[in-house]
């Protein structure tokens, strides 16, 4: 779902490619289901099938990490669960603040997944004055002229922009200005932001609109298969007498 450009370079650090970077959380969320069932090791066949991916890419990925699985054995489920979460920084906390309240914003404050993957909602923010102070998941909306107050008390570095589309570059200025170098964009628009700042676009229309052309090329292939098949279904149209 989540697409965007990044002003940093291919490759992390480390030397971890960002296409490898972008497959960890799905790795991640696949072995972490094996945990809660108590599943000791998996190959690299049965997780790369959960993850969605082929098994090859998913040995070239874990090389990177320096993991390599047991022949007969395959990878141990809690260690990589720990290895993964340790590369993608969630073995600490993050804060995280939400501007933009609507009911967007409302639905991302009520989300239950951010905690147990290592982020909290730190703040809720919002530009109408009568938001301010009014619960949302529990906790109180505050005005946005309280934005960079909030981000320094905190240590946020991590925004996440809910707003209408004609307010996302100004909020993501002060963010910016105030110390956020991560933004998750929700606006349906393209922010602009100086190098050092990573941000990553969510935008449901167009996914929409990529599985809208994905049906018509599937209707379409229908159609023409059906046209050669003729009206008696056994390609007499198509067939030379």
């Amino acid at each position: 779902m989540a697409t965007g450009r990044n002003h940093r370079p291919a490759t992390r650090s480390r030397g971890i490619p960002e296409a490898t970077v972008a497959r960890l959380p799905l790795y991640l969320r696949a072995l972490t289901a094996l945990s809660e069932r108590s599943v000791p090791t998996v190959s690299s066949e049965e997780l790369a099938a959960a993850a969605g991916v082929n098994s090859a890419k998913l040995r070239k990925d874990f090389s990177y990490l320096g993991s390599y699985g047991t022949r007969g054995v395959g990878y141990d489920v809690e260690y990589l669960v720990y290895q993964i979460s340790r590369e993608l920084g969630l073995t600490q906390d993050w804060p995280v603040v939400i501007v933009g309240i609507g009911n967007l914003g409302a639905a991302l404050a009520n989300y239950g997944g951010f905690a147990s993957r290592g982020f909290r909602v730190a703040a809720l923010i919002d530009a109408d004055p009568a938001m301010a102070g009014k619960p949302v998941a529990g906790i109180p909306v505050q005005h946005t002229d309280e934005l960079e107050k909030i981000i320094s008390d905190n240590g946020v570095s991590i925004g996440v922009i809910s707003t209408p589309a004609g307010a996302a570059q100004q909020v993501c200025e002060r963010l910016i200005a105030a110390g956020v170098t991560s933004i998750l964009n929700f606006a349906p628009t393209v922010l602009s932001v100086p190098d050092g700042v990573d941000v990553r676009k969510v935008d449901l229309s167009i996914e929409l609109q990529i599985l809208a052309f994905h049906e018509q090329r599937k209707a379409g292939e229908e159609a023409a298969t059906a046209n050669r098949r003729g009206p008696e279904g056994d390609m007499s149209a198509v067939m030379p007498a």
